[in-house]
């Protein structure tokens, strides 16, 4: 046995558990949620029952350290819960992730362990978008006054929605020749959204709460984005909308909800959710090109409603067939999470540009909304998970979230690439492949079906070069037509990169025809700088089924992004339908290893990570030479030591690691040495770790990291002393599940390093997701007392040996 602990991974493609060595593993299977049906939740947490565990057999100690003992019945992973189930939701065999989340009905609780939300339900705001009454605050027909325009185009909004609308301003007695009320107290009915075209709205929400008005949007700006001062007013705002209980959006937004929408266009629309309006306006655009557009938000502030609320509605209406979103900073990490969740569930793509990749771009992003950024990894770790399609500029935002809306659930993943050029679809194969989309090779069959129209001598393997003069006739459909009869095809792209007529037309008016007779996805590459060009103008947006781009770059974009999100819908299974609402019994053990507001030493995190079952070397820790000659004995020659205090980190650095010590004699003069490199370094020594030399594996690094806005997050990439030149790390935020866990360890740029490399044997993955999967149980477990984690180096054995953690470090809150 080389650690103190190890355990069994479960196969289930859901979120793993770990069933320590000894422990009788549960009957029920993982993962048995049922679907996802919109129903009641309960208002806050169910309280917890005490969970029988298992016992620890810690085995001898020197010096309070563990030799070689193993767990007989020890923590899972996630943590351990009594066999059985949970009122409201399902029993999740180990009960690491038990209980139904968010969107299942019959929940018990709305946290999770760590307190945070599992739950968040849908606002309804079909009454700010279609109300049947408005009030506008501080109209006015002033010409030449801002409020005089923004009143004008309201009165326009609310004729084409059908809405009543009634001015409120004490200096007039009538607003562009409606009645103008004094108050809001003067209201003849019950309204559902009032417009405050006020310098402070603060005052008029206890007004508006008193009318009973369902919503307001507030225009003002000199909030949370000018400063300190403006982010108090901004929080005097927030609490009366909160304690008043209308829904605002606002304050710094402006007319965008209420501009004039197409009504001629038909087929799922895209809705947008900009926290700068003009950023949208691309996309607003794209009603231009027919493509339908159904809503927009644009958020500003948020006060109140937030990105998360509109994401969450726009994922539950049915004319809705994709998400755009431009995002400057996040509210809160947790309520995106559960509106991306919504979405995923619903299988409604979303596609974001998020600033903030860069320190300037993130300066600039607080400055205009005066939220947190977050970590850029972390927001693309965490839009990673929910399945959220990242682009980064606003012309991939309109030319993705299009394709999205409108095509079909693909037939195949094999792309080909036809063209009258063969350096044109050489190209675009290279640019396709590299984005790592698949174009397939034709088999032998189909390539001699191909050449009945194509001269033999040019290729037709996939890209499929025509040679230009079979489109002009008959066979240009043809060949069309076959490429989209291949089983192994499920998208044609042909790129056209200029106009000529005796063959451009003819092609592009063949590729409409054929894509009104097949589900597969049709998509052209318009590559004319001019765009006025009846084949581009009429033929290609005139069709509601080619998805036609200007470049070869947004094309494989939005292609990569169709074809990935439906392999991920398609597998999707919420992570908070899992997750813990209760510590598990290894939190109480761990809890009492803490030190409030200390770096804990080596020896003290690696007994924290003993009680969450992860493995470490077997070790004592010793306070003298003749001490540490009788734990090598015990421990097994050789040996590994190490000086051990709170606030030690770089251990290596400082000389106070030696490895391969053979013998009675290296392992005395050694301590002797390093207890005067600390006395020299004024190093409080607690004592001198006498470790088990484990042969050498795969480095790999695991850590705790908290996020201001996502709470803790786990790292996992590789390790050993060169981890912070290296930086090859990826990012999980919990909760995720084994899937997940995996899906980090393909992120890594080293992962062919787990494979096995030079004739060396492929590392345990296994036992490397199941130290993964416990630090996340951990990370949630003891957010409120671990601020962070770092096993350095974790060394993944050879596949079936398990993982050892030889060294941590734990700092506490």
């Amino acid at each position: 046995m080389l650690g103190s602990t190890h355990g069994t991974l479960t196969t289930h493609s859901g979120p793993a558990r770990a069933v320590a060595c000894g422990q009788t593993p549960p009957r029920t299977v993982h993962g048995t949620a049922p679907p996802h049906t919109p129903g009641p939740h309960a208002p806050g947490p169910q309280p917890g029952h005490a969970q029988p565990g298992g016992s620890q057999a810690d085995g001898s100690q020197t010096g309070g350290s563990q030799v070689g003992g193993s767990q007989a019945g020890g923590p899972q992973a996630g943590g351990s819960q009594a066999a059985g189930s949970q009122a409201g939701g399902p029993y999740a065999g180990d009960g690491s992730w038990a209980g139904s989340g968010s969107g299942s009905g019959g929940a018990v609780a709305d946290l999770d362990v760590s307190g945070r939300p599992l739950y968040a339900p849908v606002p309804d705001l079909d009454r700010f978008f279609r109300p049947a009454s408005v009030a506008v605050v501080g109209a006015s027909d002033s010409e030449g006054r801002p409020n005089a325009g923004i009143t004008r185009q309201l009165m326009a909004w609310a004729e084409r929605v059908g809405a009543r609308l009634h001015p409120v301003n004490p200096g007039r007695s009538h607003v562009f020749g409606l009645p103008c009320l004094t108050s809001v107290s003067d209201l003849p009915e019950q309204v559902d959204l009032a417009v405050l075209l006020v310098a402070d709205p603060v005052p008029v929400i206890e007004e508006l709460a008193d009318a009973k008005v369902r919503f307001a949007v507030a225009f003002a700006s000199g909030f949370a984005e000018t400063g300190a001062a403006g982010a108090a007013a901004q929080d005097r705002l927030a609490e009366a909308v909160a304690r008043t209980g209308i829904r605002l959006l606002g304050p710094n937004t402006n007319l965008n909800a209420f501009a004039s929408f197409r009504e001629d266009l038909d087929g799922p629309a895209i809705a947008l959710i900009t926290q700068s309006g003009h950023q949208g306006r691309p996309v607003f655009s794209l009603q231009e090109l027919g493509i339908r557009l159904s809503h927009w938000a644009p958020t500003g502030n948020e006060a109140d409603l937030e990105t998360a609320d509109f994401l969450s509605y726009f994922a539950s209406r049915p004319e809705v067939g994709a998400i755009a979103a431009y995002i400057e900073g996040f509210k809160d990490g947790r309520s995106f999470l559960l509106a991306a969740d919504r979405a995923a569930r619903n299988k409604v793509p979303v596609v974001a540009v998020k600033v903030g990749r860069t320190e300037a771009g993130a300066r600039t992003a607080a400055s205009h909304t005066g939220k947190l950024t977050g970590a850029d990894a972390v927001v693309d770790a965490a839009m990673r998970q929910f399945g959220v399609i990242r682009v980064d500029g606003l012309d991939e935002l309109q030319d993705t979230a299009a394709l999205l809306a409108r095509a079909r659930t693909p037939a195949a993943d094999g792309v080909a690439v036809y063209s009258i050029s063969g350096g044109t679809g050489a190209h675009f194969a290279d640019l396709a492949t590299a984005a790592g989309l698949r174009l397939p090779a034709l088999d032998r069959a189909k390539q001699d079906e191909l050449h009945q129209w194509i001269p033999d001598y040019l290729s037709v393997a996939n890209p499929v070069d025509s040679g230009g003069h079979p489109v002009g006739d008959r066979r240009g459909r043809k060949i069309i037509d076959a490429l989209l009869a291949d089983p192994s095809i499920g998208v044609l792209i042909c790129p056209i990169t200029g106009p000529f007529p005796p063959m451009s037309d003819k092609l592009a008016q063949d590729l409409v025809d054929a894509a009104e007779r097949t589900d597969k996805l049709v998509c052209v590459v318009w590559g004319s700088p001019v765009g006025t060009e009846d084949a581009y103008r009429h033929t290609l947006l005139g069709s509601r089924r080619v998805a036609t781009f200007r470049t070869f770059a947004n094309c494989v974009t939005a292609v990569r992004a169709h074809l990935a999100h439906h392999r991920f819908t398609a597998a999707y299974r919420s992570p908070f339908d899992d997750a813990p609402r209760t510590p598990s019994p290894s939190a109480r053990k761990a809890q009492e290893l803490i030190r409030p507001g200390q770096q804990l030493s080596e020896h003290a995190a690696k007994q924290l990570l003993r009680t969450y079952g992860i493995r470490v070397p077997r070790e004592q820790l010793v306070t003298s030479a003749a001490a540490a000659v009788r734990a090598a004995s015990l421990v097994g020659y050789p040996v590994v030591m190490k000086a051990s205090a709170p606030q030690l980190t770089h251990k290596t650095e400082l000389g106070l690691v030696r490895t391969g010590l053979t013998s009675a004699s290296q392992v005395r003069d050694t301590y002797r040495e390093l207890a005067d490199i600390a006395r020299y370094e004024n190093i409080e020594l607690d004592g001198v770790l006498v470790c088990q030399m484990v042969e050498r594996g795969v480095e790999m690094v695991v850590g705790v990291t908290p996020d201001s806005l996502f709470g803790p997050t786990v790292t996992v990439g590789l390790g050993g002393v060169l981890v912070e030149v290296l930086r090859d790390t990826a990012v999980g935020v919990p909760p995720f599940g084994e899937d997940r866990a995996r899906a980090m360890l393909g992120e890594l740029r080293g992962h062919a390093l787990l494979d096995g490399v030079r004739g060396g044997p492929p590392a345990d993955v296994d036992a490397l997701v199941e130290v993964v999967l416990r630090v996340q149980r951990m990370a949630v477990d003891l957010s409120g007392e671990l601020a962070e984690l770092d096993i350095n180096p974790l060394m993944v054995l050879p596949r079936g040996q398990g993982a050892v953690a030889l060294d941590a470090l734990a700092v506490c809150h």
